[in-house]
């Protein structure tokens, strides 16, 4: 019978895209959020008025 390594492939396909999903998704939730340095600088200039 001829060993194949199909299953062993498709697993670390499937881990390896897992790892990169999950790094993007890290870093996606870490970043800032250009909505909330608007609210900053609104709230800065209230402050000053």
């Amino acid at each position: 019978m001829l060993k194949s390594n199909f299953w062993y492939y498709v697993i670390m396909v499937i881990v390896i895209l897992h790892i990169v999903v999950g790094f993007g998704y890290l870093f996606y939730k870490l970043s800032p959020k250009k909505s909330d340095k608007s609210q900053k600088e609104k709230s800065k200039e209230d402050n000053d008025l």
